[in-house]
């Protein structure tokens, strides 16, 4: 694939610049055919329903923290497509496609960046695998949703998504809020690291509005994007410094700020990070509070995030990895994530 794409000579001082292709080039190379095209529009119909509780189910969005290798990530997609059907009464299941990982100060970035994991770069081919793999999970009948971190990826798969995140690190940034406001798909916005709603809600004022902003078209030339503003946005509660933030009196404060500001309350509690104390087996606990809510008639939560993978906890970016173990944030295996999802509709299903 990458003859043409050979590197320059450094140029402005510490860099060395490769092309890439442009988003144009690589959805000719992968298109997204016709029919997966009408799914992901109903798929992206589906989420909206349940955020605007026009359906009465849960969304769930689950899967690896970030995926690092295709063929255990659609192993994991073919088990949870199969799980589909048992649950999809009560659960609106959505897969993680995570194809990049945001970092703290360094560290493996992402599929999209490294699909070798040996810091070689490759971000050509990275960018063609992450793409060639969503369109197999998609191939499974299964909506797509993924984090939304570089906003010069986003033009690479936004066509494929169901679903996005923006993360706590990034809801402050302008440029990521711009690029809500032009998506044709729900968004949800993380409250900030420490734990405060006020930045994911005037995130999420923001991206409603309709925005000019500096960007690319799809074949990366630069231009002027007007966008029309997306409705389709909620807050994701993800706990902070100071703890978590999925408790009953938490989403009560939460649901109450987001009124006070003038903004429909549609909460997503991610049951990792901060709410789970980084621990991947205690994120059971935290749906079954967000399941005990609901029943209680908490109706402003609409969904979780789940990382879960095949198997249990992480491992080291090294040598000899373990199939279907994250090298990223410890996740759930997919043993616990079937029982948990299982249960999670019959409660739902007899309200008990």
């Amino acid at each position: 694939m990458n003859s043409h794409f050979t590197p320059a000579l450094p140029s402005r001082g510490r860099q060395t610049i490769q092309a890439l292709p442009t988003p144009a080039e690589l959805h000719q190379r992968l298109p997204l055919s016709a029919p997966l095209a009408d799914q992901v529009r109903a798929d992206r119909q589906a989420v909206r329903a349940v955020l605007d509780g026009d359906d009465p189910r849960l969304l769930v969005v689950v899967g690896p923290c970030s995926i690092h290798d295709a063929d255990s990530a659609l192993d994991y997609a073919q088990r949870l497509a199969e799980l589909t059907p048992q649950v999809d009464d009560q659960l609106l299941l959505v897969m993680r496609a995570y194809m990049e990982k945001p970092r703290t100060t360094v560290g493996w970035k992402g599929m999209v960046y490294d699909p070798q994991l040996d810091g070689s770069g490759g971000m050509a081919d990275g960018l063609a695998s992450s793409r060639r793999l969503m369109l197999g999970m998609l191939e499974l009948g299964l909506p797509l949703a993924t984090e939304l971190l570089q906003p010069l990826v986003a033009g690479y798969f936004d066509d494929l998504l169901s679903w996005a995140a923006i993360g706590a690190r990034t809801s402050e940034s302008q440029i990521h809020r711009e690029l809500v406001s032009g998506l044709e798909l729900a968004v949800g916005f993380k409250n900030g690291t420490d734990g405060s709603l006020g930045i994911a809600c005037d995130a999420m004022r923001s991206a409603t509005h309709p925005h000019g902003h500096f960007g690319l078209d799809l074949h990366g030339r630069p231009a002027q994007v007007m966008t029309h503003g997306n409705p389709d946005t909620h807050l994701v509660l993800r706990g902070g410094h100071s703890g978590p933030n999925y408790d009953e009196a938490s989403v009560t404060a939460a649901r109450a700020a987001l009124e006070r500001a003038g903004i429909t309350p549609r909460i997503m509690v991610d049951c990792s990070h901060a709410n789970s104390g980084k621990d991947p087996l205690r994120q059971p606990a935290v749906l079954e509070s967000v399941i005990d809510q609901r029943l209680a008639g908490q109706d402003a939560l609409r969904g979780v995030m789940l990382e879960s993978h095949l198997l249990d906890g992480c491992q080291p970016l090294s040598g000899d990895l373990r199939y279907g173990v994250s090298i990223t944030d410890g996740c759930l295996g997919w043993d616990g994530t079937e029982r948990l999802l299982l249960r999670a509709a019959e409660r739902l299903r007899h309200g008990a």
